[in-house]
């Protein structure tokens, strides 16, 4: 707080005095105002879901500042589509991030793990709560289009640790979305079956 006034309030105040310039008092309140709105929006969240990341925080301060979530949605969705186009051209790689991950070699935000799945926040979130769940053996699950019957267990725990874990993130009364990207035209990035899991806000229909 006593940074954002140093930083922000008290320059303007300053400039404000001097030339008694009625319209910057305004804007100096509204400045403040937006302040107390994205503050309050982020303790409301820490008490929900735990400590946020930086990206959780982005999101929050950029909506209080009114701008535009469709704006940021397709923006972050045209980013994930020039990725999925040039993991599409690339040869696959033996490892991905999210092998990295598993091992520890990268860290990430864990919030759950068992013997076959992890579940991590996402680093780039589309949403308040924005989490991952992959499997640690990938196999020949580099994307859903590649299982078979013999797959449905393991396919079954992943929604199910989905589900789980977005109750303990509290989105159970709310609900919440999952998302699987396969293949360039469902914009996957990374050639290891993953599951998106997003709530906290009201989601759009259709999605993209």
């Amino acid at each position: 707080k006593n940074e954002f006034l140093t930083s922000l309030v008290l320059p303007r105040y300053v400039w404000c005095l001097h030339h008694r310039h009625m319209p910057c008092w305004a804007s100096l309140r509204q400045a403040i105002l937006l302040r107390s709105a994205t503050a309050e929006r982020i303790r409301t969240t820490y008490r929900h879901h735990g400590p946020l990341t930086c990206g959780q925080q982005g999101f929050l301060v950029s909506r209080a500042a009114g701008t535009s979530t469709t704006s940021s949605v397709m923006a972050a969705s045209n980013d994930e589509v020039t990725k999925a186009q040039e993991a599409a051209a690339a040869s696959p790689p033996e490892m991905t991030i999210f092998d990295k991950i598993i091992s520890k070699e990268i860290p990430a935000t864990i919030i759950h793990e068992d013997d076959t799945c992890l579940a991590f926040r996402d680093v780039s979130p589309q949403a308040p709560v924005h989490f991952l769940v992959i499997p640690k053996v990938k196999g020949r699950l580099s994307r859903l289009s590649n299982a078979e019957e013999g797959d449905a267990p393991l396919l079954g725990h992943l929604v199910y640790v989905a589900s789980k874990v977005a109750k303990q993130e509290g989105l159970g009364q709310d609900g919440f979305r999952l998302v699987i990207n396969d293949g360039p035209n469902g914009s996957q990035s990374v050639y290891h079956l993953h599951i998106h899991v997003l709530g906290a806000r009201q989601l759009t229909w259709p999605p993209g």
